[in-house]
């Protein structure tokens, strides 16, 4: 990582929260040797070795890093979308300080020797740190399973086809059985592809006046269901990759009630969005699964408050012009996420719908737990990933300012509260907000 010096920083008069710890304290951080030293009341700077850094922070919010759980990046094949580079500017402009990338590439990573280009091209040219999903199923084609215990000793965090859905429940059955052999992690995209058809956005009535194929929710719980059993049958490590309707929140809460080793995220999306934003046909707000109706997205607030739903996600997806600019049927699904997901958000705690602890805790800790990596806390000896966020400060997104490659946002021109102001990664600073 191509970053700044590692002198010594103290963020001084902050508001130091970490669920990890279950800490929310006004204090100061020590940031020395790329980990944390302390984080705790009155450091003061003149108890920090010399030539530190003293940032005062004026009260603003100290957390850890992001760790951004679903991004798509180009790299490898498709280059023109998104780079590791590209991505990680990206990332950490938006105070995401690990990116978890999806096996969408070309090739597909279903081996160990792409996990190994993943990790040394991340190492090379991104200055934020990457760790590469591996595929579930050679090639995504749902057929064959991959070497999950190679995969895993190369350096892949968990097992995904991105997103597609495994619709044979044999393969998913033998999948989930291996894995828990190796203690690996199942995520999966749940989306029936015959039900969805040539379904393009929620299902309903919006959908009927658009004139518009409509993706019923049932694409998504039957597949959600047959999981939870397939879970239920084998003992393996599930992850709902992207959970958009009251209904799989049904599922999901009686497989958590059974005590089955299950888990899910919600996109930033969903979590923020409907499909009354698509409007006069805007293609940026086509993803898959689509945006559902307005008492969907609160319904999903709600369980993300509660922890039914453990982790927000950024679900970035860069797609360019010649794949956007088409007719809303046409126009490929996606949007990017990894620069907005936190200011997007703060909607919800600027609403009162979330508080800090678990939206800090479903974007950074939950996230490092699942995935058994390092950052999350602001555990002293731990690596210092941390982030500096002014949860106030008023600004309008212009695309043209993103820095990602493509500007499929679907908050071009949103007016936003609050953003991050610095990404610290491995102890050194990766990303200032110049009107900080």
């Amino acid at each position: 990582m191509m970053l700044s010096d590692r002198r010594p920083i103290l963020l001084a008069n902050a508001r130091i929260i970490d669920p990890a710890r279950d800490v929310d304290l006004a204090g100061d951080l020590l940031i020395a040797e790329g980990a944390i030293r302390e984080a705790k009341r009155g450091i003061g700077a003149a108890g920090v070795p010399e030539g530190t850094e003293v940032i005062d922070c004026r009260g603003r919010i100290v957390a850890p890093g992001l760790v951004d759980m679903r991004a798509f990046i180009g790299e490898p094949g498709a280059e023109h979308r998104e780079t590791l580079a590209s991505a990680s500017q990206a990332a950490a402009a938006g105070g995401v300080t690990t990116i978890v990338c999806q096996p969408d590439t070309n090739p597909s990573i279903d081996d160990p020797a792409i996990v190994d280009f993943i990790l040394r091209r991340a190492r090379d040219t991104a200055i934020v740190h990457v760790h590469p999903m591996a595929a579930l199923t050679k090639g995504r084609l749902g057929a064959e399973m991959t070497e999950i215990g190679l995969l895993k000793a190369a350096g892949a965090v968990a097992f995904t086809d991105g997103a597609k859905s495994v619709t044979n429940a044999q393969v998913m059955r033998r999948a989930l059985t291996y894995a828990r052999d190796f203690e690996a992690l199942i995520v999966h995209h749940t989306e029936d592809p015959d039900l969805v058809g040539e379904g393009v956005m929620n299902d309903g009535e919006f959908a009927a006046r658009l004139g518009l194929h409509g993706v019923p929710k049932a694409a998504e719980t039957i597949i959600l269901e047959r999981d939870l059993r397939l879970v239920e049958l084998t003992g393996g490590r599930y992850h709902a990759a992207s959970i958009t309707c009251r209904e799989s929140l049904d599922v999901l809460k009686r497989a958590k009630e059974r005590g089955l080793p299950v888990t899910a995220s919600a996109s930033i999306n969903h979590l923020t969005l409907n499909e009354n934003d698509i409007g006069p046909y805007r293609t940026f707000f086509k993803v898959t699964p689509p945006l559902r109706n307005h008492e969907d997205r609160d319904a999903l607030v709600e369980a993300l408050a509660s922890g039914l739903i453990d982790v927000a996600m950024s679900d970035h997806n860069p797609q360019d012009v010649e794949t956007k600019r088409l007719p809303f049927a046409e126009a490929a699904p996606g949007a990017i996420g990894l620069e907005t997901m936190l200011s997007a958000a703060l909607r919800l705690l600027h609403a009162g719908q979330v508080d800090w602890a678990r939206l800090i805790d479903a974007m950074s800790a939950r996230p490092a737990k699942l995935l058994n990596l390092a950052g999350g806390t602001l555990r002293p000896g731990g690596p210092a990933d941390v982030i500096v966020i002014d949860p106030e400060i008023p600004w309008v997104l212009d695309p043209v300012e993103l820095k990602s490659k493509c500007k499929n946002t679907p908050f071009d021109e949103a007016r936003l509260q609050g953003r991050v102001i610095r990404t610290i990664v491995a102890g050194r600073t990766a990303y200032e907000y110049a009107s900080a």
